[in-house]
């Protein structure tokens, strides 16, 4: 038989446990259309980056996530990736990373929006992101980029790894550290932004106007310094 006491435990134990699933019975609604409107946001931000052209010459595919799209920024098109030299296409999705993971929006993982992407029929693939995947298993973010080269093969590569956003910088280390060594398993020029002092908006995550400048300049310098004998791949 259960003492008073213990029957007041149980019973505050219980009400308590009811109170709980009440909250989350009415928040997880607003949480799931909170979502569904960031994603819709995602979508609808990619494809207007997408549907922007820069610049003139060898074509350039920028495969990323919202710092390639721009997240943050009154106009999509001066994002980093506006930097580079050539004609430049990119394919962005904001919170998307190498591994399937890093975004809840559905299939938005590089390596599963390569394969349209490569409709740009590209001479230069520049994929740029990690971020992303700051709280992800190794094992995923391998998976996903030996997804991704099996993709791209036969494509002129360069990875961009993930500066050291301050939101994110404990992670940094560990996923530059992976994708360096990835990418030279797979003979692929890395270039490691992770040295770089940008500055960021009031998240810590996202660039500023002129912090997409300063990256986009410095990638642009590093990727040409990655492949001397591509003079289109000169920094403007």
């Amino acid at each position: 038989m259960l003492h008073r006491g213990n029957l007041r435990r149980v019973f505050g134990a219980t009400a308590v446990a009811l109170l709980l699933a009440a909250f989350m019975a009415f928040n997880l609604p607003d949480r799931a259309g909170a979502d569904l409107a960031r994603c819709q946001q995602h979508r609808a931000d990619a494809r207007e980056r997408g549907a922007m052209v820069t610049g003139g010459g060898q074509r350039v595919l920028v495969i990323g996530d919202s710092w390639s799209v721009g997240l943050g920024q009154d106009d999509l098109g001066r994002s980093w990736a506006g930097r580079l030299p050539g004609e430049v296409h990119v394919a962005g999705f904001s919170g998307s990373g190498f591994s399937v993971g890093a975004s809840t929006c559905g299939p938005v993982s590089f390596h599963d929006r390569a394969p349209t992407a490569l409709a740009a029929r590209p001479q230069l693939v520049v994929v740029e992101g990690g971020l992303n995947d700051y709280d992800q298993p190794a094992a995923a973010v391998e998976r996903g980029f030996r997804e991704l080269m099996a993709d791209l093969a036969g494509q002129h590569v360069v990875v961009v790894g993930p500066a050291d956003a301050p939101a994110r910088s404990a992670a940094v280390p560990r996923v530059d550290a992976l994708l360096a060594d990835l990418s030279d398993e797979y003979d692929v020029p890395y270039v490691r932004t992770s040295d770089l002092d940008l500055p960021y908006l009031a998240d810590r995550l996202h660039l500023t106007e002129s912090g997409h400048r300063e990256f986009g300049d410095a990638v642009a310098a590093r990727i040409a310094a990655t492949t001397p004998t591509r003079p289109a791949l000169l920094p403007r």
